[in-house]
C-alpha cells in the first residue's frame, strides 16, 4: 500500500469558542460599563490564597495607539520570546480595520509564522497562574462592557500582587496595571476565559496536556523549521514518554520525513504499550512495506484488520493495506535484502 494509505492524527491549533474583535475604546459609555461590571454578573468562584505573589518584571511593554491591543499585546508575548518584532509590524497581520480590532485566529496565526506554538490555556485561572509561575505571559481577552454590550480588549498577564489581591497586566497605555482579581476575573469569564502563550516548540508549555499540545503542534507544523518540528515532537515524547497520541504522531513524523527505521521502532514501541492500537499497526505496515519487509507487512496488517470491528472507522482503510499486500504477494514480490532488520 501507498504511503497515503496510513492513517494520521489530524491536528489543528483549537478555534476560540468566540471570534471577538478586540477594542481599546475608552469612550464615556465605555468607562461607565467598566464601572458598573459589579452589577452585572459573578465573579467566578476561585480561591487565591494558595497563589504565591509573581511579577515577571522584564516582559516587555508595547503602548497601544487606537484600537490596537491586539498587536501590541501579541508583539508582548512574541517580543519575551527573544523575536525583534515592535507592535506597528503586527498590525497588517492581526488588525481588521473594518472591525477596528484583532480577531483571535488571526492572533495564533501570527505566532506561528513567528515560528512559535499558540497553546490555548485551560479556561480555569489555577492555569493562568500556573504558567505564570512558569515563567511565561499569558495573552488574554477581557470583556470590559456587557454581555449584550461588550467591549472586547486584549491584555497580558505578567503577574498576580497577593498582598493587595491584585492581577498586573501589560494592558492598553499602562506598564503595570493592577486590577482587583474579581474584577479581572469576571471580565476575563466574559470572554469565554480565553487566552493563550507563545511557546518555543521545544518547551511544551507547564500546563500543557499532551493531546492538546499535540494538536497545537499539528498546527503550526506547516510554517515551523522541519528541525523544529522534529525537535518538538523528540520533547514531546521526553514529556510524555507513555502517552499513545504523542507516540503515534511521532512516529507519523518520522514516517513523513521518510525515516522509515525510526517509524517502525516508534510504532512498535506504541504496539508494545497498546497491543490493540490499529492505526498503529496499520501504518506499521505500511513502514514496513516500503521498507520491503513485505511478509512482516502483511502479517501486521492482517492483525489491524482482526482488531476491527465490521463496522468500525479503520475498517476501511485496513481493508485496503491488506488487500494492497496480499496483492503485492500474489504478483511474487519478494523481501528487500536486508529489509527487516532494525
Amino acid at each position: 500500500m501507498a504511503r497515503g494509505g496510513r492513517l494520521t492524527v489530524r491536528g489543528a491549533a483549537r478555534s476560540p469558542s468566540r471570534a471577538a474583535a478586540a477594542s481599546a475604546r475608552r469612550s464615556a459609555a465605555a468607562a461607565l460599563a467598566a464601572t458598573l461590571l459589579a452589577g452585572c454578573a459573578a465573579a467566578p468562584r476561585f480561591d487565591a490564597s494558595a497563589v504565591p505573589a509573581v511579577e515577571l518584571t522584564d516582559v516587555p511593554f508595547f503602548p497601544q495607539t487606537d484600537y490596537q491591543c491586539g498587536p501590541a499585546a501579541l508583539a508582548t508575548i512574541l517580543a519575551d520570546q527573544g523575536l525583534a518584532v515592535d507592535a506597528e509590524d503586527l498590525v497588517p497581520a492581526v488588525y481588521v480595520e473594518g472591525l477596528r480590532g484583532s480577531l483571535q485566529p488571526e492572533l495564533l496565526a501570527a505566532t506561528r509564522r513567528y515560528g512559535l506554538v499558540p497553546y490555548a490555556i485551560e479556561p480555569d485561572p489555577t492555569a493562568l497562574f500556573a504558567e505564570l509561575e512558569s515563567g511565561r505571559p499569558v495573552l488574554v481577552l477581557q470583556n470590559l462592557g456587557f454581555d449584550r454590550f461588550p467591549v472586547w480588549h486584549y491584555a497580558v498577564v505578567i503577574g498576580y500582587d497577593a498582598e493587595r489581591e491584585r492581577v498586573l497586566l501589560r494592558s492598553g497605555t499602562e506598564r503595570r496595571r493592577g486590577e482587583p482579581l474579581r474584577r479581572f476575573l469576571r471580565s476575563w469569564m466574559k470572554a469565554d476565559r480565553w487566552g493563550f502563550v507563545a511557546a518555543d516548540p521545544r518547551e511544551p508549555p507547564s500546563t500543557a496536556e499532551p493531546v492538546s499540545w499535540i494538536r497545537a503542534l499539528s498546527g503550526a507544523a506547516p510554517l515551523l523549521e522541519p528541525a523544529a518540528v522534529d525537535a518538538a515532537f523528540e520533547a514531546a515524547v521526553d514529556r510524555w514518554p507513555g502517552n499513545e497520541v504523542v507516540l503515534f504522531a511521532a512516529a507519523e513524523r518520522d514516517a513523513a520525513a521518510g525515516r522509515l527505521d525510526e517509524a517502525a521502532s516508534g510504532y512498535e514501541a506504541l504496539i508494545a504499550l497498546a497491543p490493540d492500537h490499529v492505526a498503529a499497526r496499520n501504518n506499521l505496515a505500511n513502514v514496513l512495506a516500503e521498507r520491503g519487509c513485505r511478509a512482516a507487512a502483511l502479517r501486521e496488517a492482517r492483525a489491524a484488520l482482526a482488531l476491527t470491528k465490521p463496522d468500525g472507522p479503520l475498517r476501511a482503510a485496513v481493508e485496503d493495506t491488506v488487500n494492497t499486500l496480499t496483492a503485492a504477494a500474489a504478483s511474487g514480490a519478494g523481501e528487500a535484502p536486508g529489509a527487516c532488520v532494525h
